[in-house]
């Protein structure tokens, strides 16, 4: 099953922009949802204490336009040699921008048998803080000089957490839709822009 959910908004002052709505959509599988026990009580996606500041620390760098792609500012990824070894745009820019939520999130990470084992109870804990990061990360696509059209994918499972983003692209897709087809809890946010830019080709 998929859970979906949208918020309009509109950002008066911005010229034409301001009578159009900007919308931001969430889909998430059934693992995630079970585990944010959104169903039952729905603030329970809520950072306890707020959001970790290393994420805020990542927020903060804010990401901006190099050609082709989207990227944090201060990436040191080759932006004009994308797609590199990459398929597309979609996947260099997935690759650039991933990074492990547990490496900015303090939550146990055991080692059994020399792999990373994290409690159900921590991932929960990863995806409630992605999902907030997602949410801040939108601010940085909306103050964008020229916003455009882009997809956060938030995949949290038993030895890791991750986050990452690219702009949507017409005939390219880094995750599949079916959100179910995955074992890892994952969620998937879209942020398009009420006047983005034409869409990437």
């Amino acid at each position: 099953m998929r859970h979906t959910g949208a918020e309009h908004r509109s950002h008066p002052g911005r010229g034409d922009r301001g009578i159009l709505a900007d919308v931001l959509s969430l889909t998430m599988n059934d693992a995630a949802v079970q585990a944010l026990g959104l169903l039952t009580v729905p603030q329970a996606a809520h950072p306890p204490g707020g959001l970790a500041p290393d994420l805020e620390a990542v927020a903060a760098r804010g990401i901006t336009r190099r050609g082709d792609v989207l990227v944090w500012a201060d990436s040191v990824g080759n932006a004009e040699g994308a797609p590199s070894i990459f398929r597309d745009l979609t996947g260099w820019e997935c690759s650039d921008s991933s990074f492990h939520l547990e490496d900015c999130v303090p939550v146990p990470v055991a080692v059994v048998d020399d792999a990373p084992v994290i409690a159900e109870e921590d991932q929960r804990t990863l995806l409630r803080h992605g999902l907030a990061f997602a949410l801040m990360f939108s601010r940085l696509v909306y103050d964008l000089e020229q916003p455009s059209a882009v997809r956060c994918i938030i995949g949290v499972n038993d030895t890791n957490g991750t986050f990452r983003f690219h702009q949507i692209r017409n005939g390219e897709s880094w995750h599949y839709p079916d959100l179910e087809r995955y074992r890892d809890k994952m969620i998937v946010v879209d942020i398009k822009p009420s006047s983005p830019g034409p869409l990437p080709e």
